[in-house]
């Protein structure tokens, strides 16, 4: 056997076992399933973990970004003379720090507990102003949050508090810095308030004594039992679950509220992590305790973040729909029946009667009638939306950006004659903007370990790829191998050709005897016979 025979026959047998070897791997998915397996225990809240670091000390920077509405026609609005028209103003960017803290395992590392607290700090950089300058005409919440609990009372009451109010100067706008509404500041009411009854605080602000302090006590699953379960939590301020109600909110200060109404499917996280391989098919679930409620998100399209493919999840437009299109907000109806439209929903459950209602800013994907009483609204889907960018297979949120407007319902409440000529309207305070982008160092590590994952599960496609270039090598070489043949007898014949041709040219033919053929003496002796043979032998050639 040749050596060329030797690389065929070679190549063959090595590109049938790559493809039978490849082929067999790739129906099997022996390597996605050991990678997914790897995946799932290795992202965990387990101890002493780097995914337990990363989860107790995030390192991608949060900001949240302020923007208030300022009203510039308070008069002529309270006269029934015009509808409200606000200007924006803003932002007003803060660092968010959110470690998490007093951080303990339970029932054998299957959960976790924890406390976040949240700290604020201001940059003047990223911001459109100073907040202990810039001034703000907004609604006075804490002269409506009293003239709302004293809507079940008497008229004679109210019409006594209503003249005790304005004896005080109290009107239904104020006059504050932002930083006074953000962060608070000694109110005249409360403070009134606060001498008679000295459970009510005499400070107010949107933000007020939420600086350096958290929103509760959590407990999350781990994910060491399921990975589905990975981040979700088990338990807020000790409750677990509570069927959204509308009497719940004279139970308790802070309500637990799922939109789904079944509890055997109750599960969410706090938004910060997700189980892996996510499916573009599933709905998440986040719990966010400013709303004491949790809000589901479905996937909407595939976008890349830094190199990183990522699912985007945003809240559909259900979330903030009434109950007849989603049952499950029925609990955000207070008193009971009593609900609001599309995009807007009641939080007073969880606000101590104060009657906020929560929307999306400029009212994105409410009901039109509420963009079209505020003049200065103007929803778009880029700067107004919520909604996460995630990596299906590690379950991490690549970036982040939710968005929420905090409103205040104004309406007339007779007894009181400075709302004498207001019709219901939802009033808009102001919106946050939380944003958060992974950081470069972590987007580096994220790259690397997708490309590893990649290859590692496309490892039988790569065996038959090179199984399917052995076999274009083996059927070159076969087809030259039979070229080479081929030629190999060309070339022989036309040799032997030449060879014949030239001993042709060489070669003489004389007579046998020795006798001249035509002497007299042979034709005498010798009779002719038919049929005589002349033998003819070759001699060398005669030089003429």
């Amino acid at each position: 056997m040749t050596r060329r025979s030797c690389a065929i026959y070679a190549t063959g047998i090595v590109c049938a076992h790559l493809l039978i070897l490849g082929i067999a791997l790739l129906v099997a998915q022996v390597f996605q399933t050991m990678i997914q397996e790897r995946i799932k225990k290795e992202i965990t809240l387990a101890e002493n973990s780097r995914v337990l670091e990363g989860w107790i000390n995030p390192p991608p920077p949060v900001y949240m970004q302020y923007f208030f509405f300022s009203v510039t026609n308070s008069d002529e609005f309270l006269a029934g003379k015009e509808k409200p028209k606000v200007t924006q103003i803003g932002p007003y960017t803060y660092r968010e720090y959110r470690p998490r803290e007093n951080v303990t395992f339970l029932e054998n590392g299957t959960k976790i507990f924890a406390t976040n607290p949240k700290s604020f700090v201001f940059l003047r950089n990223m911001s459109s102003g100073d907040p202990e300058v810039d001034r703000v005409i907004t609604v006075n919440i804490p002269f409506i949050a009293v003239m709302n609990e004293l809507n079940s009372y008497s008229f004679f009451l109210r019409s006594a508090v209503s003249m005790w109010m304005g004896s005080m100067g109290i009107e239904v706008f104020m006059n504050r810095t932002v930083h006074e509404v953000l962060w608070g500041f000694k109110d005249p009411l409360l403070s009134k308030l606060h001498a008679m009854r000295p459970e009510v605080d005499e400070h107010f602000g949107l933000m007020y004594n939420k600086n350096g302090t958290h929103e509760g006590e959590f407990v999350f699953h781990t994910g060491e039992k399921n990975y589905m379960d990975y981040g979700k939590i088990d338990t807020w301020n000790g409750i677990r679950y509570l069927t959204a109600c509308s009497s719940c909110a004279s139970q308790l200060p802070h309500i637990l509220i799922s939109v789904d109404p079944y509890p055997n499917k109750y599960n969410f996280t706090d938004g910060s992590v997700f189980h892996t391989f996510l499916s573009r098919k599933e709905l998440l679930y986040i719990f966010a305790a400013d709303l004491c409620r949790s809000i589901h998100l479905a996937y909407v399209a595939d976008k890349e973040v830094k190199g990183i493919p990522a699912f985007r999840f945003a809240p559909p437009s259900d979330v903030l729909a009434p109950p007849d299109e989603n049952p499950s907000n029925a609990g955000f109806c207070v008193p009971a029946g009593d609900c609001l439209g599309k995009g807007v929903l009641k939080v007073s459950v969880c606000r101590q009667g104060a009657p906020i209602v929560v929307s999306f800013p400029h009212f994105y994907q409410a009901d039109k009638r509420y963009i079209n009483a505020i003049d200065g609204m103007n929803p778009n889907e880029e700067e107004h939306e919520t909604y996460l960018d995630i990596n299906p297979t590690t379950g991490v949120p690549i970036r982040a950006c939710k968005r929420a407007q905090l409103n205040v319902i104004l309406k007339r409440v007779s007894g009181f004659p400075k709302t004498k000529f207001l019709n219901e309207t939802i009033f808009p305070i102001m919106y946050v903007n939380e944003t958060a982008t992974i950081d470069d160092e972590s987007a580096a590590r994220m790259r690397t370990l997708l490309l590893i994952v990649t290859v590692m599960s496309n490892f039988p496609v790569i065996i038959v790829g090179l199984g399917a270039i052995l076999l274009v090598v083996l059927i070159f070489l076969i087809c030259r191998n039979r070229q080479r043949k081929n030629e190999v007898k060309r070339i022989d014949f036309t040799e032997a050709f030449h060879s014949f041709a030239t001993t042709k040219d060489e070669t003489a033919y004389t007579q046998v005897s020795n006798q001249a053929e035509d002497s007299p003496e042979n034709r005498t002796n010798q009779p002719l016979r038919n049929g005589s043979y002349i033998a003819m032998s070759p001699v060398e050639a005669q030089k003429c």
